[in-house]
């Protein structure tokens, strides 16, 4: 409630076809965010609570025999759904966590040789706790850079904390939503935001930035380009949320933190918790190259 801009992120994630982890603190809405998203689109919708004996088959599903039939079937997971809330995504093994993970890069899953699509539009939104440091397992640069976007919530502001606690649990709101819009609808703004165009001095901006990273004194690792190519893609769809045919800068601006940060490697280490610093050091980089006129 009040956080218009986390919702953005999460539909600018949904519309550039990418997948969003919601990293903060407990009791601050990144269930009931993801949740509510799942609520607002008329199509299938799971959630995967994550624990240390999660396994990869609990997630993408098995092959069994079937003695009726004499023959193999295979049972789905619940991966096998558009939207997917994987609730503290840092507390299951980093076996499981990769399945989940090819999973959300492939948008298919291979079981026993055999390859299988997942529906459309697919996107996971994960949670994770960063300040818990106990029975976790955290997500490494190469996995991170499997989310389009790592996002953090905040404490509510006064007034909208207040409105929360008038409105009483959070649960009883969910019940209230309804679908505003179907698949089909999702997958016809998708290629809206595939058609949006970007002008070269937007796409030379794109660049610049990404180099900026690469030549940064604090940094190991700057944004690879595929990085680069996220940017652009919620560039685009932040396009079609403000209902143009065509990015501006502000687009490519208001997308850097949440869609770059994750995917910088500090020369000294970073923990998975310490994102202020990946912030701090994408704000330094945004501020020192010219975004075009």
């Amino acid at each position: 409630m009040g956080n218009t801009a986390a919702v953005d992120r999460v539909l600018v994630c949904l519309l550039s076809r990418g997948h969003i982890l919601i990293e903060d603190v407990p009791g601050v809405g990144k269930t009931v965010l993801a949740s509510a998203l799942a609520r607002s689109i008329e199509c299938s919708f799971t959630r995967i609570q994550c624990t240390p004996d999660l396994l990869p088959s609990d997630i993408i599903g098995v092959t069994v025999y079937d003695r009726g039939t004499g023959e193999f079937d295979f049972k789905p997971g619940p991966v096998f759904h558009n939207v997917i809330v994987v609730d503290e995504i840092n507390r299951t093994t980093p076996r499981t966590q990769s399945a989940l993970l090819e999973a959300m890069s492939e948008v298919a899953i291979s079981v026993d040789g055999t390859r299988r699509e997942l529906p459309q539009p697919f996107i996971v939104v994960a949670t994770q706790n960063p300040y818990e440091f106990e029975g976790t397992y955290f997500l490494p640069e190469n996995q991170l850079d499997r989310f389009l976007m790592r996002i953090n919530l905040g404490y509510p502001a006064p007034d909208d904390e207040a409105r929360i606690i008038e409105k009483q649990p959070a649960r009883s709101t969910l019940v209230g939503l309804s679908p505003v819009m179907t698949s089909n609808e999702v997958l016809a703004l998708q290629a809206a935001a595939d058609a949006i165009r970007m002008d070269r001095s937007l796409v030379e901006y794109v660049i610049a930035l990404a180099s900026a990273t690469r030549e940064h004194e604090e940094l190991h690792v700057g944004l690879s380009p595929r990085g680069a190519l996220a940017l652009s893609q919620a560039a685009r769809a932040t396009a079609v949320l403000r209902d143009r045919d065509y990015c501006v800068p502000e687009d490519i601006v208001s997308n850097v933190l949440p869609v770059c940060a994750h995917r910088i490697v500090a020369k000294t280490p970073l923990h998975a918790g310490d994102a202020v610093s990946a912030r701090r050091i994408m704000q330094q980089v945004l501020e020192t190259v010219p975004s075009p006129a």
